[in-house]
This record gives C-alpha cells, sequence and structure tokens, in this order.
C-alpha cells in the first residue's frame, strides 16, 4: 500500500542526526575514502586516477509517525519502520571534506570521525587523497509518500518493508494524498455501473423518442 502524509517524530521524540546533529525524524550518514590506486606493472609504480570507496554506512532505524490524509481508524496517524529502506530524495543535510594529514605539519582535526556510527571498515588502498562525510535526514514537517506493508505491532499500525523488497520513502512529494480506503474501492465499482446503465437508458429513450 502507499500512504501520503507529513513525518513527525515516532515514540522516541525527535532525532538528533550523528554528524551535523540536526533535529529530524530519521538520519542516515556515510563515509567515503577517495584516493589513487597505484598499479604496478613490469617493477614499475604509476598512479592512476583517483576512485573512492564506501568505508562506513549508517541508517537509523527508530520508528517514525507519519500523519496521513484520509484515514480515520487510526486516527490519522501511524508509524514508520525505516528498517530495509529504499530513500529517494532525502535531505542532504553535510558535505565535508577532510584531508589526510600532512608529513611535517599539524594534523588535520577532524572531529566527525568520533560521531560515526557502526564500524569503519574496508580495505585501504592507494594513497589516501580525503575523506568525504555525507549525511541525509527527514525533518518533521516534510511530505513523504511511503509505499510498503500495513502491519499492526503492539496495537499501533505500522509500515513496513514488505517480504520480498525494501520500503520506499520519498521526500518532498506533492500535497496530493493517494491514499484509498478499501470500503471506497469496494463501493467504486457499483457505482460506476450504475451511472453507466444509466446514461444507457436515457440515451436509448432519446433514440426512441426521436425514431
Amino acid at each position: 500500500m502507499t500512504l501520503v502524509g507529513t513525518a513527525v517524530p515516532g515514540p522516541e521524540g525527535p532525532l538528533r542526526s550523528g554528524l551535523a546533529e540536526v533535529e529530524c525524524v530519521w538520519h542516515g550518514h556515510e563515509v567515503l575514502r577517495h584516493y589513487r590506486p597505484l598499479n604496478r606493472a613490469d617493477g614499475d609504480t604509476e598512479v592512476r586516477e583517483r576512485a573512492c570507496d564506501t568505508i562506513a554506512d549508517h541508517r537509523a532505524e527508530e520508528l517514525f509517525g507519519l500523519t496521513t490524509e484520509g484515514r480515520t481508524e487510526d486516527g490519522g496517524q501511524i508509524h514508520v519502520d525505516p528498517a530495509g529502506t529504499e530513500l529517494v530524495g532525502a535531505e542532504l543535510c553535510l558535505k565535508r571534506l577532510v584531508g589526510p594529514p600532512q608529513p611535517g605539519s599539524a594534523q588535520v582535526v577532524d572531529d566527525l570521525l568520533p560521531r560515526v556510527r557502526g564500524r569503519i571498515s574496508g580495505v585501504f588502498r592507494g594513497e589516501t587523497i580525503e575523506f568525504e562525510y555525507r549525511e541525509w535526514v527527514i525533518r518533521p514537517g516534510s511530505r513523504l509518500r511511503v509505499s510498503g506493508v500495513l502491519r499492526k505491532r503492539n496495537g499501533q499500525m505500522v509500515v513496513a518493508a514488505p517480504e520480498d523488497g525494501p520500503l520506499t520513502i520519498e521526500h518532498g512529494v506533492d500535497a496530493q494524498p493517494v491514499y484509498t480506503p478499501a470500503r471506497r474501492t469496494k463501493m467504486l465499482v457499483p457505482t460506476v455501473f450504475v451511472v453507466c446503465a444509466t446514461a444507457g437508458t436515457v440515451l436509448l429513450l432519446v433514440g426512441l423518442s426521436t425514431s
């Protein structure tokens, strides 16, 4: 199912993003290592074009709220479980490049490294050029379109990832709701049939009166 609504804090209240410390309902960050690979051939060392590897990747998994339109049975608000999310268009709140310490000079102060959540890993190949920090957030009040499976957990309706794919969250969608209650969908078919039958009867009477 797909729901459109406004992001609000979840059961734990507003969150703070790990790197920029921005108030949000969801946040994620990654660290890229830019380097120059070394290509050794026939005993010679050749410096090639720069490349990069992801050495850290974190995504918040705390539930957040979604105030939706067209829902009355649950008060118009549900929770979203962002685990296993495919996120589209989240706000990039931080992008910073930090170079490695240079020989004979004072070390570059990297105040973001201690804030990285999760393990920093990877094969550090070649010559390090710089580290790139990037962080995305969903702020309270953001318009979202969420596509997933609606389940009930501890008496609360939660949209989560289906078993055969990710939960999709689209950030910054328009204000037009796309949710259609099941009862309305079921009533739509007989309504259309009645309208079509009535129109056909009117056309038949018009044809008989003019013949």
